[in-house]
Formats: C-alpha cells, structure tokens, sequence
C-alpha cells in the first residue's frame, strides 16, 4: 500500500512539473485549435504594438448638454496599433495587455486590474517590406476595451495589415458614462481615426507609421455599438425615432447629424472604406434603423451574429439589419444557439477566478459554444473578407458556401463542424 500510495504521488507531483514548465504563451487567446478553419492561423508577418494618444478637437460635449445646445471640448482617444514588425534577435514576440474587469462607479463591480498575454513586441521597429499595408480600424461594444479582440487584432497584423483599435471615451469599463456619448460619438471617433492614420501614415510624417499603412484601402470592424458605429460610417442613417430617442436622453439633437436623409448620410461614403465588418449590430430592436437608413449601406458588409443574442436580437435584430441592407453586397454568419458574445477574446484566467461576480465571466462567455473555437471561425472568415475587399485575394469560396455547414463541404473546415450558417444577398 505504502508503494502504490507513493507511486501515486510521484506521479502527481510529476504532472505538477509538467504544467509547471509549460510556458504561459502555449494558451496565448487566439491561438489556432486542432480544428480551426484554413485561414485563422497566424500569418508570415512578425508583430510589433504601440500604444498612441490622439485628441479630436472641438466636439460636442453631450454630457454636458444644455438646453438643446452641447459645448464644444477637445476629445482624448487611446488607440492601439498592431503591424508588421522586425522583431530582434533573443527577443520574444510577446506583451502583456493592461485590462480591467468591473465598471467604472458601479460598486456591485468594482475595477480589477488584471494583464493576460498576447503575440506582439511592445513598441517593435516596423517592418516596411511588403507595404504598406491595408488599414483596420475596431471598434469595441459598451461597454469596452482596445484590448477586448486581440486574437482578431494580433492576427490580422500578421497577415499584413496596420490595425487600430479604439478606446471611445465614456464608453470604456474604466469610464463608463452616460449612453448618449457612445450614441453621439462612436461614428465621428471611427472617422477621426481614420484621418490621423492618414495623416500619420504619410511619406513626409515623422511617425512610426510613415509609409507602414494605405488608407485608401480601409476596413472597419465594429462589435455591438462598434457595429453600429460603423454602419453608420458605411453609409446606414439613423432614424427620426433614434434621433427623438437621443433628445429624450441627452437633452440635444445632435444626433441627427448622421441621421438618414443628412448632408453627411445623403454623400457617398468615404471612398477610403472598402469593406465593413460588423459583429452583433446594436439598434434594430429600439428603431435605431428603418428601411431609409439601410438602404443607404452600399458598402460590401459581413455581418456576424449568434441566432439566440440577448442584446441586439437577431430574428428582429441582426437579421432584419441584414435584410434591410438592400443596397449592399452583404453575407451574414451566424452562430446557431449563440448568444451576443460572438466577437470578444475567450475568456481570460482572471475572470475564470472563484468568487468574482458571474457578470465578469459571462461578459466573455458563450453558454453554448467554446469561446476559442468562436475566435478561431472569426479568424477564418474576416481574413477571407478583408483579404478579398483590401487585398484582391481571390476568397469568394470561402464565403459563397451552403447555407448550413451540414448541407455540404464549407472550403478550409474540418469535418464534423456543425451549428454555422451563412447567408448572401446581393443588391
């Protein structure tokens, strides 16, 4: 007895080493699993990240309206940049993410500062050959981090683009306010951002960026009020009703600046935007959108959603965005049995901890499907999307597929992949 008792320990301690010694990268979030589809994995591209401080000058100050009228104010915005890099010999291709779990003022869910790893160099020499490179701009849902896709961010800089993710001010977990400002702000950030890119990019800048990106060949990617940010962008008004409703909230009509029939909305879109990505769309169910407002989408779109969201909606939501867009070449992904968390990073080891509120867990978390092999899917179909739309790629057959991932061969899955549909509409 005494030897078996001590061959048993012997082995736990044994397998204790072995997780000891595993390096904390192996389960990096965004890392391809045994299934993932042909194109998730990492590309060619080694890649660096840098953090930047950007101020837009003079706009409307929505939380301190006053009397139909907003004051004007300078607005701070943190983005993040991820690109191709050089990365130097004997340095690893690895950072921390500074992130927080909680809400700003909420006392039920205090801020929790936490960091989880990712695949980049911190501030990484940028490596120029081969662009520059097509320009992405994200933007996160509410509320949010820059930091809330990195599997998606890190991986799209490794196959060759510049991409920016946005901190919306007033709508972060750190300084979470009222909604009227994510309402107000969230198109006129993307479109903001997408100037100082430009102008950064430039030959004659003095920035890292110099000649690293084209924004001429620009995506938007938006998760939730990102999705509705950047729907907005791409061409789709808002309603009389979201506009009555913003008046109610904010004490202001502003927002009927990007609303249907506007000088900015009766314009093309920007000519720079290629292509739209746009996870769990925001607004539907509360008349943000009507017929007028869709058909202004032009813009090739992929919209990504699961069929049971909570948040958006989707028969009455999400789809009936899909279905409007009667102006755009559009597909629509669909997690069967999902609910809307189909754009954020797997859930970190920080909110897997005992004792924290479930609010923490489920901000993450998908009840009915394995959160990895989500980010996994989304790196597949948006590297086929942008790569087709920025690139040129020839990827129509990644995303021209059956209705049902059952109903025949989806080109780059593995068999036994079930619960995905994709449908296509044409103008």
């Amino acid at each position: 007895m005494f030897r078996r008792r001590l061959l048993l320990l012997f082995c736990v301690l044994s397998l204790g080493a072995v997780f000891a010694q595993t390096p904390a990268e192996t389960f990096i979030v965004g890392d391809p699993l045994p299934d993932a589809p042909e194109l998730a994995p990492r590309g060619a591209y080694k890649v660096g990240v840098r953090t930047l401080k950007l101020t837009n000058p003079g706009q409307a100050d929505i939380l301190k309206a006053k009397d139909g009228r907003a004051p004007a104010y300078d607005r701070p915005l943190t983005v993040e940049v991820w690109y191709p890099a050089r990365i130097p010999d004997g340095q690893a291709e690895l950072t921390q993410y500074e992130q927080v779990m909680g809400l700003a003022g909420n006392p039920q869910r205090p801020l929790v500062p936490y960091a989880f790893p990712g695949r980049a160099l911190r501030d990484a020499e940028p490596q120029k050959q081969g662009g520059p490179f097509p320009l992405v701009i994200v933007s996160h849902g509410f509320p949010g981090s820059r930091y809330l896709m990195t599997y998606l961010t890190e991986n799209l800089a490794s196959k060759g683009y510049v991409v920016v993710a946005i901190d919306h001010t007033e709508s972060t977990y750190r300084d979470v306010a009222n909604f009227s400002s994510t309402l107000f702000h969230r198109p006129l950030d993307d479109l903001f951002v997408l100037n100082e890119m430009a102008r950064l990019g430039a030959g004659n800048s003095r920035s890292f960026l110099s000649g690293l990106l084209d924004a001429g060949k620009t995506a938007l990617i938006g998760y939730s009020m990102g999705g509705y940010g950047v729907l907005n962008v791409g061409g789709a008004g808002y309603s009389q009703q979201a506009v009555g409703f913003f008046k109610q909230l904010a004490g202001s009509d502003t927002l009927r600046l990007r609303a249907a029939g506007s000088p900015a909305l009766s314009a093309p879109p920007d000519p720079r935007i290629k292509a739209i990505v746009a996870f769990a769309p925001w607004g539907m169910e509360r008349g943000v959108w009507d017929a007028e407002g869709l058909a202004g989408l032009r813009l090739p779109t992929l919209f990504i959603a699961g069929d049971q969201d909570d948040i958006s909606g989707y028969e009455k939501g999400i789809k009936k965005i899909f279905e409007g867009a009667v102006n755009a070449d559009r597909y629509m992904l669909t997690y069967v049995n999902a609910r809307h968390n189909v754009a954020p990073n797997a859930p970190a080891a920080a909110v897997l901890r005992p004792g924290l509120p479930i609010n923490e867990y489920q901000h993450y978390a998908e009840p009915g499907w394995n959160e990895r092999r989500i980010n996994n899917i989304n790196q597949h179909f948006v590297t086929a999307f942008l790569g087709w739309h920025l690139k040129g790629q020839d990827n129509q057959k990644y995303l021209n597929v059956p209705e049902k991932v059952t109903d025949g061969p989806w080109p780059g899955f593995k068999p036994r992949a079930v619960g995905l549909e994709m449908r296509h509409a044409k103008p």
